[in-house]
């Protein structure tokens, strides 16, 4: 799939809806009164998603430069960071880290310290370390639940326990020390990738922009009039519908949920947001959960970590691990 460029004259009549998926940004991003400036856009698959960004600026090299940096940074995090490929550093170390220390780059250490710290907030509710669960159920790809035998020893919580990161001749490592605990970042990992590509944007001069990968927004700066972005969150049955607007600036809003990547088998639908006390896909009353906080990194773990807990349980671990974090819809 070749990247998609669009660039377009902004003016106070324009309505951007930025990317498929949970959000709807009824809003642009500063435009001169004189009209020199462009909106500039661009979508790339990556992250087992489609990244979508857009950005003003009246040097279209620039704005296209500020892109590729942008771009570049969600790629060295998914290559990083996926558990999809077994060079990557949680692939390698998925496959040796139960033996001996992984070297890893110092990014894919401080995410799983930050995994780590959410864990320990919640219990467990969130655990980096499902990924033998993720596996077995790996919802775009079957059409049954896994057999019994497929998740031996993972109905349990704490496998995060499993998990050290610290040194290994002075580089970050990682070790495993139980062989049922695998690393998986899929609840993170796109958020801390979507604050790298608004660092590049900064970096570049950008002031104000929009990056969403599936589900994850950082709102950079102000709309149009200098007012913070609105955005409208998609209801989960009806995506034409919306279920809640928030209003946003420098802030970022991502939403966890069961409706995009599952599968219906004997009148049940099965979805991807596993359980680690049951190894199985939670059961919860909503189907979507939106948070925001100030990093990306932080509402993408918050809104998995609130998906299946209590609003109560979910407050109380955000005062310790991300206390500008807060539940803003649910559905």
């Amino acid at each position: 799939m070749a990247d998609s460029d669009r660039s377009s004259r902004v003016n106070r009549r324009d309505l951007l809806a930025l990317g498929v998926g949970a959000f709807v940004v009824a809003a642009i991003p500063f435009a001169s009164r004189r009209g020199s400036r462009r909106l500039v856009r661009r979508s790339v698959p990556v992250m087992g998603t489609v990244a979508d960004l857009a950005l003003v600026h009246d040097d279209g090299a620039a704005a296209q430069a500020a892109l590729d940096a942008a771009i570049q940074e969600l790629r060295d995090v998914d290559a990083a960071m996926t558990r999809f490929r077994a060079d990557s550093d949680v692939g390698r170390a998925n496959g040796a880290a139960a033996r001996e220390a992984v070297v890893v780059t110092p990014a894919t250490a401080r995410v799983l310290e930050a995994s780590l710290g959410w864990a320990e907030a919640t219990g467990g509710a969130f655990d980096p370390c499902l990924g033998r669960a993720a596996e077995a159920w790996e919802v775009t790809r079957r059409t049954t639940p896994p057999t019994p035998d497929a998740l031996q020893g993972l109905a349990r919580t704490g496998l995060w326990r499993a998990l050290d990161v610290s040194t290994w001749r002075g580089r970050p490592a990682v070790r495993l020390h139980d062989a049922h605990a695998a690393i998986d970042l899929g609840g993170i990992a796109k958020g801390y990738g979507v604050d790298r590509a608004v660092q590049a944007l900064r970096e570049h001069g950008i002031e104000h922009a929009l990056v969403n990968v599936g589900g994850d927004l950082y709102a950079l700066g102000t709309s149009e009039d200098g007012d913070p972005w609105r955005v409208g969150i998609r209801s989960p049955d009806d995506p034409t519908r919306l279920v809640g607007r928030i209003d946003i600036r420098d802030e970022a809003v991502a939403t966890s949920g069961d409706y995009e990547r599952r599968f219906r088998h004997a009148g049940r639908t099965y979805h991807h947001l596993l359980d680690p006390a049951t190894a199985a896909p939670r059961e919860t009353e909503v189907h979507s959960v939106s948070v925001v906080a100030g990093t990306c990194m932080q509402a993408d773990a918050g809104a998995t970590a609130a998906f299946g807990l209590d609003p109560e349980a979910a407050a109380r671990a955000f005062a310790r691990v991300a206390p500008d974090a807060r539940i803003v819809s649910t559905a």
